[in-house]
């Protein structure tokens, strides 16, 4: 990641360019790029409206800005705030999210229906718990952490603790939604996170000291930002939390802005030694989950982080290069998050249709309940797969004993074989399973 292009003094361009004479040409002429917020570092490699230098184009789109930024009570280093605006391109997105994330119209009939539901929580608390942790630097596959996650084995190294940690603290988060954000529970969100994975383990859940200094910065050595000192973390701290309780400022605020704004000012103020990227994203869900999105139990936005890393890293930088304008940050999440909740509609409609045609071709799911024909579908698609039975009750969050009659009952018909490994039963499809579905259309389960 590069630093932006800083844009030029506003003062230097004033003197330079602005008369009264030019005025009305610089209001009419600079106009936003079409569907978009462009920092000067993208800006100056446009084609300027004709009339205008780049200079001036960039002048007179912060004019046009000027009127539109709101004060947050988020101050930088040297007590100056930060504001942000809701252009219209975050508005049309803000709409988005209202129609496709739970507020509105348009719920997918799998998470409104409580059999298929939990299959659903659980894919999103584990998609989104490997993603966050793998943009902190977390190296496992994805397919190794799902499996440590349904299975239950203890994580093997840091990355996989990481990752475990990640899936606690969003379990913990939905269980917290309902109560108002304090210190407190800040600093328990950092311990979920972080635990066993600091080199020093008494820094989680404690804000950093002042001789723990920490900069945000790349493997070179170049330092991208440098947070406010150990000293003003505590009233920070109350002041974000104040903010995120909806107690200021004295002006709405569209809750998606809010949680977006949230997980900005815990990052700039970075109080923690570490892991302080995942308990602001934490945070985020916290908020959207507080203020009634509920289906963000279901969103993972750190998958789309992933895809962009840069781009996420970026859109911080874009802020504290151009007089802390937040909306770049506001831009560029409420993008993350329309495309979060296409993708988990987008993948409902592929599980869904997969369903319909396996049942479809194979009639004898009919004889299962939908857990059950669940993991037959897994296994018609992984036949070397091996279920066991805290697996098979973490992926469809039901009770033990649930779980083991589920199992059980497949192995009594055969669609499932198992065997001994310690004390634990491990259980694995035959290889014929197509054709045992296909007998049972027609004769006794397992003849």
């Amino acid at each position: 990641m590069k630093w932006p292009g800083t844009p030029p003094p506003l003062n230097e361009l004033w003197r330079k360019y602005l008369d009264a004479k030019r005025l009305p040409d610089f209001l009419d002429l600079a106009s936003e790029p079409h569907g978009d917020y462009p920092h000067w570092d993208t800006l100056r490699h446009l084609t300027p409206p004709k009339g205008l230098s780049s200079e001036e184009w960039w002048l007179g789109i912060k004019m046009r800005r000027e009127g539109l930024l709101k004060q947050m009570p988020l101050l930088d280093k040297d007590g100056r705030p930060f504001r942000f605006g809701v252009p219209d391109l975050v508005q049309e997105e803000l709409h988005n999210i209202d129609a496709g994330a739970g507020r509105s119209i348009g719920i997918p009939e799998p998470i409104v229906n409580p059999q298929t539901r939990d299959r659903y929580l659980v894919r999103s608390l584990i998609e989104e718990a490997i993603t966050s942790s793998q943009l902190e630097g977390a190296a496992t596959t994805r397919q190794v952490a799902k499996e440590m996650i349904r299975t239950g084995r203890p994580p093997r190294d840091t990355s996989e603790r990481m990752i475990l940690n990640n899936y606690q603290t969003m379990q913990r988060i939905v269980e917290l939604k309902a109560q108002p954000l304090s210190p407190e529970m800040v600093f328990d969100i950092h311990r979920l996170v972080t635990e066993q994975t600091l080199e020093e383990p008494t820094a989680a859940g404690r804000f950093r000291r002042p001789d723990e200094r920490r900069v945000v910065g790349d493997d070179s050595g170049e330092i991208f930002h440098d947070p406010p000192p150990a000293a003003e973390l505590p009233a920070r701290l109350e002041a974000m939390c104040d903010f995120a309780n909806g107690k200021t400022p004295g002006f709405f605020v569209h809750p998606a802005v809010r949680a977006i704004l949230l997980h900005f000012w815990l990052a700039y103020d970075h109080p923690f030694v570490d892991g302080n990227g995942r308990t602001a994203r934490a945070l985020s869900y916290w908020a959207m989950l507080h203020q009634g999105y509920w289906l963000f139990e279901f969103i993972s936005i750190s998958s789309i982080l992933k895809k962009a890393p840069a781009q996420y890293g970026l859109s911080f930088l874009r802020c504290e290069t151009d007089d802390n304008d937040l909306t770049y940050f506001v831009v560029a999440q409420t993008r993350v998050i329309r495309r979060a909740i296409d993708e988990l509609h987008s993948y409902i409609g592929r599980k869904t249709a997969e369903v319909r045609e396996l049942e479809a071709r194979v009639q004898a799911l009919a004889l299962f309940n939908h857990r059950q024909a669940e993991l037959i579908r897994h296994a018609l698609k992984y036949p070397y797969q091996e279920y066991t039975i805290a697996g098979h009750r973490k992926s469809h969050n039901v009770a033990y004993q649930t779980a083991r009659t589920d199992l059980l009952d497949l192995q009594a018909r055969g669609v499932l074989a198992s065997r001994k490994r310690g004390k634990k039963m491990v259980f694995t499809p035959p290889r014929d399973l197509s054709e045992r579905l296909r007998r049972m259309e027609t004769g006794p389960a397992g003849a």
